[in-house]
This record gives C-alpha cells, structure tokens and sequence, in this order.
C-alpha cells in the first residue's frame, strides 16, 4: 500500500460524545438525554456520538479506540445551584482517580470511567485520547424515578449548545449569550474550553 502523497489532507481528529448515567435515576440521566437530542444536529466529520448509559466497562474500551478527544456528558454535582452546567477539563485530574478494583460496572462515573481507562490502556496498550472533557450538570434529585427535574431539563439545550460550540459545529441558532453566561467552568481548564470559547476540539 502506498503512503498518502505529500501534502495530502489528513483524516479529521476522531472526537466521541458520550452521554452517561442512569435514567432510572432522575437527573442523573441528564447525560442520555443531552446525546439524545444533540443526535438532531449535523456534526463535523469524525465526530461520533454514543449512549453509554451504565456501560461504564464497554465505554473505557471504546475511548481507547483511537480517539483525540473525549467528551463525557453526565450530571455532575460541584454544590452549585441545580441546573447549573459544568465544563471540566478531566485530562490530568487533580485528584487521584478511584482505584479499578472498586468500580461497579452498573454505576459508573466518568471519573470511574477514566480510572479504568488508565488500567486498560495499561494492559492492552490501547491509545488514551489526548484529550478528556466533561461537560456535566448540577443534578438537583438522583431518587429512582424516571424524568429530569425542571432546572435540569432546562439545562440540557444549554449543555447541547456548549458541546457544538466546543466540536466545532454551528450553534448559533441553538444558542444565545444569555445561556453562555450561566455556564460554569472549572478554575483549572484551559482557555478554550471555556463558555465563551468557538475553539474546536
């Protein structure tokens, strides 16, 4: 097989979306349901999305998949008012990730989702993306229930704006200035991925 001519154009970034959580359990199926809806939107080419749910294990196999960037769409509780959408940058945490050998396949955070990751790419010499966002709500009843509360579900099209701004799609339809300015961000991540930001991954 003969390699690509000079100068020739590259495949685009792989990037993949995946929506995770629990429906059963009120708002934290606030990440199934943002992938639900962002699937009515065209997206640049290489991107990917996916419902993860509770499939914490299928999903760390899946990131390893070649992927440069991972955004993980999930409720996220930070003790800011419910509703309030998040944007963390989860490639180098802080904090030590739980241990692998404590995960519950069925319950799974992203950050469990990422401690596992470490392990597997350890043991399977898969590639770890470049790059891991998390784009997360404040969750305001995580009782077993079916259905989004109301702050929550008003936050999802804010959430979906977020992600096409942040993969590079058109949004301006979708959003407006007075949804970027309830945006929350971590103190920690990197310009572009801040509310105002129109950076692709």
């Amino acid at each position: 097989m003969s390699a690509p001519a000079p100068g020739a154009a590259r495949p685009p970034a792989k990037t993949l979306i995946a929506g995770v959580g629990n429906i059963f359990l009120g708002d934290d199926g606030f990440g199934v349901e943002a992938v639900r809806r962002l699937g009515a939107h065209p997206l640049p080419d290489g991107v990917e999305i996916v419902d993860s749910g509770v499939r914490g294990v299928h999903l760390a196999y899946q990131i390893l998949d070649g992927y440069d960037t991972v955004l993980l769409v999930d409720a996220t509780a930070r003790g800011a008012d419910p509703g309030t959408v998040h944007l963390l940058d989860a490639t180098e945490p802080a904090t030590p990730r739980p241990r692998a050998a404590a995960l519950d396949a069925h319950h799974m955070t992203p950050d469990a989702v990422l401690a596992l990751l470490d392990t597997l790419s350890a043991g399977t010499g898969g590639r770890p993306p470049r790059r891991v966002l998390v784009v997360g709500c404040e969750p305001a009843d995580t009782a077993e229930g079916i259905g989004l509360s109301d702050p929550v579900e008003a936050a999802v099209d804010e959430a979906v704006a977020l992600i096409l701004r942040l993969v590079g799609a058109d949004a301006h339809a979708y959003a407006d200035a007075d949804a970027e300015e309830d945006v929350d961000t971590d103190a920690d991540t990197d310009a572009d991925t801040t509310e105002r930001s129109t950076t692709p991954c």
